[in-house]
């Protein structure tokens, strides 16, 4: 009875019409009548409720056409096992999103969720970081579990990911440094998408209000910026800009970046190159308009319709169309830091 509950809890819709509650419950019942007998329990225990516009069949037993689903007591005992776990687990264990979550998913990490708790009585929060595959075996006995497996989305759900001090396993972020800017409260770090530009904003670091020149190298910075605070464990505000290709897939990688680590379009380089003659191509690229819907928030209503009309039509910008000389002077001349760029 505990799957159906959770099968009619996670059901998409509101209310399920009798065919279709016949089609989901197929795999528990052998025949009309177990079928009946089934669904008028659920009614009788308040979980389904019949749609009286809708009728009832001639059938006997007599079934409604239509039900509505009562989500919140299907869950009732769910919830309430999550409540009972809570006040035997580790405090550091915390299972409030789980409340919100397909119990289906309880299901799975549960057995999971008892080992790290033991691991968790036995050892406490580990106060030394260490590689996930290490972590990983010491928590759940398996090396690959944390970085192959969805571990880290399981700790991250319990809230614990960081607690646990765990060195994410990514390539080592790649970047330049201009120590001067080390004692500022505020550090301001760029990152760039392509190594063409990299190479050609290098010489000018120097001449900025800029900590550090970040090579993105394409969708690797996602990934690598995890990497940061353990490469550069300077304690101030930092503040972080992107400038890549006008194009979806650089418009991808400055969000899902973005998800990570809130930071902001170096939009003096993106303006500059929007005043550019645009290249054709790259017409197969696909689109993620959500992603694009955020990049546009930072450009006026006039230059977001030239940004939409561009990738519609085929075309795009490539980093490369700014020259060095330009790419420098840009990054010299402007007072970056008086623009608000927050965490």
């Amino acid at each position: 009875m505990d799957n159906i509950k959770i099968l009619l809890a996670t059901y998409e819709k509101k209310t399920v019409d009798l065919s279709n509650l016949e089609q989901l419950l197929m795999p528990f019942v052998q025949s009309y009548e177990e079928f009946a007998t089934l669904v008028l329990r659920l009614e009788d225990e308040g979980n389904l409720l019949e749609v009286k516009a809708k009728k009832r069949t001639s059938r006997k037993p007599s079934l409604a056409y239509q039900y509505r689903i009562i989500k919140h007591l299907l869950t009732e005992d769910y919830h309430k096992e999550i409540q009972r776990y809570r006040q035997s687990l580790h405090p550091a264990i915390n299972l409030d999103n789980y409340y919100s979550k397909d119990p289906a998913i309880w299901k799975h990490d549960l057995s999971l969720i008892l080992k790290i708790d033991q691991y968790l009585k036995q050892n406490g929060l580990p106060s030394e970081q260490v590689p996930a595959p290490e972590r990983s075996y010491e928590l759940v006995g398996d090396e690959k579990w944390i970085v192959e497996q969805g571990g880290k989305e399981l700790l991250e759900r319990l809230q614990l990911f960081h607690l646990l001090q765990i060195i994410p396993v990514s390539e080592p972020l790649m970047f330049a440094i201009n120590q001067k800017n080390f004692q500022e409260d505020h550090q301001f770090h760029l990152i760039v998408e392509n190594k063409t530009t990299y190479q050609g904003l290098l010489p000018a670091l120097k001449d900025t209000a800029f900590s550090t020149l970040v090579y993105g190298s394409g969708k690797a910075i996602i990934n690598s910026i995890e990497q940061f605070s353990i490469q550069f464990p300077i304690i101030a505000e930092h503040h972080f800009l992107y400038f890549g290709d006008i194009d979806r897939e650089g418009v991808s990688i400055w969000a899902s970046l973005n998800k990570k680590q809130q930071i902001a379009l170096a939009l003096p380089f993106y303006k500059a190159c929007i005043s550019k003659k645009e290249a054709k191509g790259k017409e197969n690229q696909r689109e993620n308009e959500q992603a694009l819907e955020q990049f546009l928030m930072f450009f006026s209503n006039t230059d977001q319709e030239k940004i939409r009309n561009l990738l519609k039509n085929g075309y795009y910008y490539p980093q490369e169309t700014l020259k060095t000389l330009e790419l420098q002077r840009i990054w010299r001349a402007t007072d970056w830091t008086s623009m608000k760029y927050k965490n």
